[in-house]
């Protein structure tokens, strides 16, 4: 068979496999199986164990647990709570600004825990029924925390660019940089719209918050923010100072984080540390299940010529590189209303890097655009994750209602899209900055 009707025959394969309910590891697993199986004998199976487990035989993949518990450590405690206040406190006579400190509260969460779901739910617990109090509308207050959360993949430590690090073999530390200045231009677009939006609909004068603070009551909430701040900046200088490897500087962050939640916020329980280091052991065993199948998956693509045919079939087509990074961009835009994020960049990104490569694109500037790709995944049906955690939150708000809120951020995630096409050097510029030009 022709190893690009093969390919073809695969994705439909794996999207009715995948949509049959079962999880995304066992079904790349099946699929992977079953095409050795019938197109390269029974003797190739006997090589699946073994590929599953060295693409787990990766150093880099010890920061993955570490940067989840992380998160899962700052997610249990009121710390989401603590940055809402203090926000709110700073910008609460500024017209339109309890959107904006939400969208700040969850740029500093996200940065703090790298987790979508825990940013809505930290941020959206507290901000939403207070945007609604204020006279936000209800598809401004939802659909602001469901764009803000998505930022936990993009702005750094993220755990999906170590992800696509390990699955491109590239440096972690040059995406992490790479991931900053993007991440910063979504938050500023982000507030752009939420004034703009609470403005014409009416909302610019939203009842202000009749409380007044004193500079000492705005200063009073920072021991409990700086710090978090202050184990982000340390990791961040652990990782780009030369100190420490990533799987080190993770685990110094995580034992951290740990020990601020227990001396700050009491998280004295071994209940609550045990929820904590269960929850991340859970998390992170899925993610790892999904990089070892993902590895069997791409070893039966490449060992069936699919991968070779695809590339050399892009090439062939003699296409402006823009409209094959378009094609690109709606393909990833597709497979990210379907399935999450890591899944995706497993399964795509050492297919797609070879091409983007080739087409005279950077490969870190890529893994930007692939990211915020996943972002709009996120707050986009039928999977739409932060869509349903809001609703959890607020389940008078209706789903349609979120989805509404969330479509102008959508909007704005595709501008950013085209801003860093426009200036690429918004992603590169600090990483070859600071570390120098890749080679």
């Amino acid at each position: 068979m022709d190893p690009l009707t093969l390919g073809a025959l695969i994705g439909l394969a794996t999207v009715v496999v995948l949509f049959s309910g079962i999880s995304v590891a066992v079904g790349l697993l099946v699929v992977s199986a079953l095409f050795l199986l019938v197109f390269d004998g029974p003797r190739s199976l006997e090589l699946l164990p073994e590929i599953f487990f060295a693409n787990l035989d990766d150093f880099a993949l010890l920061s993955l647990p570490m940067f989840i518990i992380m998160g899962a450590s700052i997610a249990s405690t009121r710390a989401g709570a603590d940055l809402y206040e203090a926000l709110d406190r700073w910008l609460t006579r500024v017209p339109g600004g309890l959107v904006v400190s939400n969208l700040g509260a969850c740029a500093l969460f996200a940065a703090m825990s790298g987790s979508s779901p825990a940013t809505c739910a930290a941020i959206g617990k507290m901000g939403i029924p207070e945007m609604r109090k204020r006279g936000y509308p209800s598809s401004v207050a939802a659909g602001s925390i469901a764009a803000g959360g998505t930022l936990g993949i993009l702005i750094p430590p993220s755990v999906t660019m170590i992800v696509y690090g390990i699955s491109t073999e590239t440096s972690i530390g040059r995406l992490f940089l790479a991931g900053v200045v993007p991440g910063l231009l979504l938050v500023v677009l982000f507030m752009i719209w939420s004034i703009f939006s609470t403005w014409r609909q009416g909302a610019a004068g939203v009842a202000l918050s009749a409380t007044r603070y004193t500079w000492a009551e705005r200063a009073e909430m920072l021991p409990r923010v700086l710090p978090f701040l202050a184990i982000i900046v340390g990791v961040l200088y652990a990782l780009y100072g030369g100190v420490a490897t990533p799987s080190e500087t993770a685990a110094v962050g995580a034992l951290l984080c740990i020990l601020v939640a227990v001396v700050i916020y009491r998280l004295w329980n071994p209940t609550d540390l045990w929820t904590v280091l269960r929850d991340s052991t859970r998390e992170s065993v899925m993610i790892l299940f999904i990089i070892g199948a993902a590895g069997v998956f791409a070893f039966m693509m490449s060992n069936l010529f699919v991968t070779q045919a695809i590339a050399g079939w892009i090439q062939e087509l003699d296409a402006n590189r823009w409209v094959i990074m378009a094609a690109i961009n709606v393909f990833l835009l597709v497979a990210g209303f379907f399935l999450p994020p890591v899944a995706v960049i497993l399964m795509t990104a050492p297919i797609l890097l070879p091409i983007v490569v080739a087409s005279g694109f950077d490969p870190y500037w890529f893994a930007v655009i692939l990211t915020i790709n996943m972002e709009i995944g996120l707050i986009s049906p039928p999977v739409g994750l932060n869509l349903y955690v809001i609703n959890g939150i607020a389940p008078d708000i209706p789903l349609k209602t979120i989805l509404l809120g969330s479509l102008p951020y959508v909007l704005c995630m595709i501008l950013a899209i085209v801003i860093l096409s426009i200036f690429p050097g918004l992603a590169t510029g600090l990483p070859n900055l600071l570390m120098g030009p890749a080679l």
